[in-house]
């Protein structure tokens, strides 16, 4: 099950020693968050995650797909 979260937060963090990142929420304890971690550079951007997201989905909607996975 996908939820929206009533807020989305971004840092830009540099990593410490042995791999290690820290930041500070603004969620009370106990809280679940979900964490995606990507590197700066060379890796994807906000805005080809925003791009990704937001993309058609056409290419899902093909009569002749649909058929052979109906009867699959």
């Amino acid at each position: 099950m996908i939820e929206k979260s009533p807020s989305t937060v971004k840092y830009d963090v540099e990593v410490q020693n042995e791999g290690r990142i820290e930041v500070t929420v603004p969620y009370p304890a106990g809280s679940q968050v979900v964490v995606y971690v990507f590197q700066g550079n060379g890796g994807l951007s906000e805005a080809d995650l925003l791009n990704a997201s937001l993309s058609s989905t056409d290419f899902w909607d093909n009569p002749l797909d649909d058929e052979d996975w109906n009867h699959a």
